[in-house]
């Protein structure tokens, strides 16, 4: 609408606004027609069944709501998204208390009831008045030339339906924005500049730690093919140049401490490889990935792990690195004898729990080095807790929420 008038009458949007209100007559009418059916059947025969009906009328309105956001790409390129609360379990009780507590499918069931009670009269006369009208007028030559009228009410009425045409189209588009209002404030409400800026920060922190995980790859991927294979052909080479040196000379003895240097270094890399990204976890999966760190922990860890499959890479990942880190931290500050690691993935959400018998006192807030840990598992919309009373022990849980892969 901000565009110049005749740009605008010239461009399909009169014709997509008037599109968008006539089929949201149809489908209003059809609506409405079906409602009033079930309504009818269930007062006259089955009285009681009025809670059952308020359900039904509860479940049908999301695949109205549904289809009318695709409907708004008529006149709308915005995306329309619903705002659906989340159920925190998979079972049937937690989606219904969800879906009845959520304040989105009240504003749907509403939408519901105005579009078929009223919203689909208010398209038609507004698609008839604003069209039909301007079309009257301009073939008014022809219902002449089949009645009595003279040829000065057809000449007088052309012009008429030339200027109620181009009115008409621009009103029309006014109301296809009006009315597309209305419906995104009940079933695709906009964010408020607070949330959007919140969803930016968000998917900005997402992206980052995406490319940052990318990045740690690639470093693991040049060490591996790298300098690891270079300083593989160093030893090599320093074993063979041995076997031309005299035993015992000096230069025999400085090739064999620059070998077993080399040999150092090698073992240095792996470990560096191991740290930014285990081959276990790739080929195996989170649960022999941490099978793994346990098992070379200098404390004793008992693991009990119970996952039903891979999970999303990002999960794994991000996991890996808090076991990680909390197996390192106990060996550093816990001054414990002994630590426990229990995992599993119910209801949709992964648990980790890492506990040890040492003094406590523990804090995220102090340099532990699991505070980056938390903001990675924040992106995953998780959540990581630590309690770490002074004296111990010491229980640090995460949660993500994520779907099993597979085996």
């Amino acid at each position: 609408m901000s565009q110049p008038p005749l740009r605008l009458l010239r461009s399909s949007w009169p014709w997509r606004s008037f599109g968008y209100a006539m089929s949201g007559a149809l489908i209003g009418a059809l609506l409405l027609g079906v409602l009033t059916l079930v309504v009818v059947a269930v007062t006259t025969t089955a009285p009681y069944l009025i809670v059952m009906l308020v359900l039904f009328f509860v479940y049908v309105s999301r695949p109205v709501a549904r289809f009318e956001r695709r409907r708004l790409r008529l006149v709308d390129f915005e995306p329309a998204q619903a705002d659906y609360r989340r159920a925190d379990a998979d079972s049937l009780t937690a989606r219904l208390a969800a879906r009845f507590t959520d304040p989105a499918t009240w504003r749907e069931l509403a939408y519901a009831v105005l579009f078929g009670s009223a919203l689909w009269g208010v398209d038609l006369v507004a698609g008839l008045i604003l069209a039909g009208l301007p079309v009257l007028c301009l073939t008014s030559v022809v219902w002449v030339w089949f009645t009595d009228e003279t040829w000065l009410l057809a000449l007088l009425l052309f012009p008429v339906g030339v200027v109620l045409l181009g009115a008409g189209g621009l009103m029309t588009c006014a109301y296809a924005g009006a009315r597309t209002t209305i419906t995104r404030a009940l079933i695709a409400p906009q964010p408020s500049g607070l949330q959007r800026r919140v969803q930016e920060l968000t998917s900005s922190r997402a992206r980052l730690v995406a490319a940052f995980e990318a990045e740690r790859r690639r470093i693991e991927r040049d060490l591996h093919d790298g300098a690891q294979q270079r300083i593989t052909a160093l030893t090599m080479s320093l074993g063979l140049a041995q076997l031309d040196l005299p035993t015992g000379s000096p230069a025999a003895a400085q090739v064999a401490k620059a070998q077993e240097l080399a040999g150092l270094a090698m073992t240095e890399i792996r470990g560096l490889i191991h740290g930014i990204h285990p081959q276990v976890l790739t080929d195996r999966g989170l649960a022999a990935a941490v099978e793994d760190l346990a098992a070379r922990s200098p404390i004793p860890v008992d693991v009990d792990i119970c996952l039903p499959g891979r999970l999303p890479q990002p999960v794994e990942t991000a996991a890996y690195f808090v076991v990680s880190e909390a197996l390192a931290n106990v060996v550093k500050h816990s001054n414990a004898s002994r630590g426990s690691l229990r995992a599993r993935h119910e209801a949709g959400v992964l648990t980790l729990r890492v506990r040890d018998d040492g003094t406590g006192g523990a804090d995220l807030a102090a340099g532990t080095g699991l505070t980056g840990l938390a903001d990675r598992i924040a992106v995953l919309e998780g959540t990581l807790e630590l309690f770490s009373p002074p004296g111990g022990p010491t229980a640090l849980t995460v949660e993500i929420p994520c779907a099993s892969t597979g085996p």
